[in-house]
């Protein structure tokens, strides 16, 4: 057993590969998950890394490299030899049964006696807040609500490793920022180690322990949101999760994000001591509810862009602003050179 607070390794891949014909999905890819951690592969679309869930699946067989549960080689088993159970975006429940036997299946299956099964039923649902809904039928219910029942199918198996391949891209915003808050607090009553896929930036960093980011088969980053946030480890990274502007200053490379970017007009002053000031033209003023998002062009080429809160503003404030001269600022200590 590791020394401390450090949980043992549940999940390793070491040097896999994945080719379909001509084209590589999963280059060299090595990662190591936690037990009980809430760890998510996120990228853009084919980047390798919902192929890099189905082959921890077993739903796939890799050309070279290992994969381990627990300490153990399962690169050939099959799926159902695998402690892990996997969670879709399209929810896969059965619409002639009931919620309770949608989630009851698995254990019938596996031969867990009728009381238990009942008292783990009752427990799923709690879990996912269902306590009421276990004798209605799938179409009874909610996009988010067959969601949760989809999530209860699988925990109630209680797997070492639950898979959860972009399960919230079906719901509406509103409803996937609720699930979100909801998946990270089921993820830490239940401790079991949450492996999830999205190619959403903000789904991963509301929820997430630690982050892999993939681009085009192979794995750019790893660490935790802060982490991948505040230091990326290249310019994919800076562009990909969030906006960054990218300054480049004597021969180096730079990372600034817009909400540490201040604007306001040529002579007003700053309300703090040592920023780095540059005047500027607004390219375009974008108003978008909560913040406007600004474009200035300074003067020598650079497009910045900035984010500034509306805090008591107008609609007719924005279109005044398009054209106008500003200055901006930014503390230097806000930027994060790139290697």
């Amino acid at each position: 057993m590791p020394d401390g607070d450090v949980e043992p390794v549940i999940v390793r891949l070491e040097g896999v590969r994945k080719a379909y014909k001509e084209t590589v999905a999963v280059e060299h890819v090595d990662l190591e998950v936690r037990r009980g951690e809430f760890y998510t592969l996120l990228g853009p679309s084919g980047s390798g890394k919902t192929t890099t869930l189905r082959l921890i699946a077993g739903f796939e067989k890799p050309d070279r490299g290992v994969i381990e549960l627990s300490g153990a080689d399962v690169t050939g088993k099959p799926p159902y030899e695998r402690d892990i159970n996997t969670v879709f975006q399209d929810y896969a429940l059965f619409p002639h049964m009931t919620v309770a036997e949608n989630i009851a299946y698995g254990l019938h299956a596996k031969g867990v006696p009728k009381h238990e099964c009942t008292v783990r039923v009752e427990e799923a649902l709690r879990m996912v807040r269902l306590e009421n809904f276990g004798e209605r039928q799938p179409a009874q219910l909610s996009g988010g609500q067959r969601q949760r029942v989809g999530l209860a199918r699988a925990i109630v198996n209680r797997p070492k490793v639950l898979l959860l391949d972009e399960p919230l891209g079906a719901l509406d915003l509103k409803l996937r920022q609720e699930m979100q808050s909801e998946l990270k607090r089921i993820q830490e009553e239940v401790k079991i180690t949450f492996l999830y896929v999205t190619h959403d930036q903000e789904e991963a960093l509301t929820m997430s322990d630690r982050i892999a980011i993939f681009n085009q088969g192979r794995i750019v980053q790893i660490g935790s949101p802060t982490e991948v946030y505040e230091e990326p480890a290249d310019e994919f990274v800076a562009g990909f999760v969030g906006t960054s502007n990218i300054l480049k200053r004597d021969g180096r490379r730079f990372v600034l994000r817009p909400e540490k970017v201040r604007v306001a007009p040529l002579g007003q002053l700053f309300d703090e001591a040592g920023l780095h000031t540059e005047e500027g033209i607004v390219i375009e003023a974008v108003y978008v509810g909560t913040f406007t998002r600004y474009a200035v062009g300074l003067a020598d080429g650079t497009r910045i862009v900035a984010i500034r809160q509306n805090f008591d503003r107008t609609t007719a404030c924005f279109r005044e602003e398009q054209g106008s001269r500003v200055q901006v600022a930014w503390r230097p200590d806000n930027l994060f050179e790139l290697r």
